[in-house]
């Protein structure tokens, strides 16, 4: 492609030496983003297992379960921006290969865990651990890759993202067919010990040359902001009540601490991070659709995970093996949504993208018990074309509206709007899901006991337990469970469309249109390249 006149190539600033091993190095930056992302579902499909007695499992309560899953969430979502800061300020390779490190050790504890309390430490430290490494990958990836092959880099690392969470229950349904539960953390560690000599070998260390004075109230205020914040969404989700007067103290106080955060940050002379970035409306709109597609379809992968399993019958392998359409279609569409950016516009591509999650997600209330498995099929890899047309270039909006040296903090930023968002889907959505199933089941449980009332109202899975126990009398119970729940993914799955329709208005009127050809030309970088640093970094 010949540049127009007056058009000049962006000069080159990756060394020759880094640049002729970038695709090696884009393989480990996502080899370490896989088990970090596969990690945050993988224990989903083994709580049945924890949750039974001793040998077999740790004889973990509902809630001691739902911590398990929670601790990692809550300490990842809290650290990711400070992991960002230091990563761009101590350097980016030191920041992954301390947080993968840490990782692996978490792993190995929490597959020898004897208590659910010990499970729970140890998926929190395997949070702090993946809050290095997330924003880190990221960031690297912007310091090796040219910025004409970035948002190509940025759509193999979305896709991996998407690969993540499909093969997660695909895994853990495989280890824990043939081994004890602990094998899903396990399994991490070779993960690992190969990820560090990669690392090591291949990956180039970058900082920001000048990141100026540190900014310790800043970086105290965004982590007890965070961790108030996601704590009072997780924790309403839990309850189902985002009333309850614990729930709203988290909430609202995690909001004001926040506020805070941008006031003091914006009257600071040394902010770790420059609120005005936000004044940018391209930025803005990234940040805003990351979150809101996140939130939709978090949401929505919580409730169809109980309708193939609890509605459908299907086994926890079957389940994550029908998610692998939508793995694919990101593995396919996110490396070339790049193509059609450059042909139609990220505003246009992006709008196009929202409207598929929307029409995905939507279908769900249109499901029923006899639902043909390849309709599901379809409907995911709708999803998954969706979604890898909008993350794509919603990153690489973000992450090249700010100057290189300051990849961490974008990439933070980036990853704490999606993990916020994804918290609130399961846990806003996961509400409602519960509260329309309860009002429907309530009058079919009029013939149990009280207490046994209770407990068979608060689930499917509970009511199914309840039914089971009752041997055949208990047939009308699951056609009942059955109906109450599907009535309630109806709802969400409304819900979840309206939310991913808001993302798709907000992408619409203020994500910038296709750029004009000499523009494209001039700033990507296309042409001859130009001679290289012959330095390494």
């Amino acid at each position: 492609m010949s540049i127009p006149s007056g058009a000049r190539p962006a000069l080159p600033q990756v060394p020759e030496a880094v640049h002729r091993r970038r695709w090696a190095i884009l393989v480990v930056l996502m080899f370490s983003l896989l088990i970090v992302v596969l990690d945050n579902s993988i224990l989903n499909v083994a709580v049945k297992v924890i949750a039974s007695p001793a040998p077999t499992g740790l004889g973990a309560t509902q809630s001691e379960l739902e911590w398990a899953i929670n601790a990692y969430t809550l300490v990842f979502a809290g650290l990711l921006f400070t992991a960002g800061l230091l990563g761009d300020r101590v350097g980016r390779k030191k920041v992954l290969l301390f947080g993968i490190l840490l990782f692996g050790v978490g792993s190995a504890l929490a597959a020898m865990s004897d208590s659910p309390g010990e499970l729970i430490t140890w998926r929190a430290v395997m949070g702090f651990g993946a809050a290095f490494v997330m924003p880190a990958t990221l960031a690297v990836l912007m310091n090796v890759f040219e910025r004409d092959e970035q948002p190509k880099a940025i759509g193999i690392w979305a896709g991996s993202v998407g690969l993540a969470i499909a093969i997660g229950p695909i895994t853990g349904g495989l280890l824990l067919e043939h081994f004890w539960w602990g094998s899903i953390f396990l399994v991490n560690v070779p993960v690992v010990v190969v990820a560090l000599i990669a690392m090591v070998a291949l990956v180039p260390d970058s900082k920001d040359p000048k990141p100026g004075r540190t900014d310790p109230l800043g970086v105290l205020l965004s982590v007890v902001g965070l961790v108030l914040l996601v704590y009072g969404i997780i924790r309403g989700g839990q309850l189902a009540d985002f009333t309850d007067p614990g729930v709203l103290a988290a909430t609202i106080g995690g909001l004001v601490v926040l506020a805070g955060f941008v006031w003091y940050e914006k009257r600071s002379s040394h902010p770790a991070l420059d609120i005005s970035y936000f004044r940018e409306p391209s930025f803005s709109a990234a940040v805003a659709s990351i979150a809101l597609v996140f939130f939709a379809l978090m949401g929505v992968t919580f409730f169809s995970a109980f309708y193939m399993q609890s509605v459908r019958g299907w086994s926890a392998l079957q389940a994550g093996l029908l998610i692998l359409p939508l793995a694919a279609a990101q593995m396919i569409f996110a490396p070339r949504a790049r193509l059609v950016v450059d042909r139609f516009g990220a505003r246009a591509v992006c709008t196009a993208g929202m409207l598929l999650v929307a029409v995905g997600l939507a279908s769900f209330a249109l499901f029923d018990a006899t639902t043909p498995i390849w309709v599901l099929c379809v409907i995911f890899f709708v999803q998954g074309t969706g979604m890898a047309h909008v993350m794509t270039p919603v990153t690489v909006s973000v992450m090249q509206s700010l100057p290189r040296e300051k990849a961490g903090s974008g990439s933070a930023v980036n990853n704490t709007f999606r993990q916020v968002g994804g918290a609130l889907g399961v846990a806003v959505l996961g509400s409602v899901l519960s509260t329309v199933y309860r009002g429907s089941i309530e009058g079919h449980l009029g013939a149990l006991p009280a207490g046994a009332r209770e407990a068979a109202g608060e689930s499917i899975e509970a009511t199914l337990g309840i039914a089971d126990k009752l041997g055949p009398a208990g047939a009308p119970l699951v056609a009942a469970a059955n109906d109450a729940f599907l009535k309630a993914m109806h709802v969400t799955a409304v819900g979840s469309a309206a939310i991913a329709l808001a993302g798709m208005v907000v992408v619409a009127l203020f994500l910038p249109g296709k750029a004009p050809a000499g523009d494209r030309a001039g700033g990507s970088g296309t042409g001859e390249r130009q001679p290289r640093v012959r330095a390494d970094r």
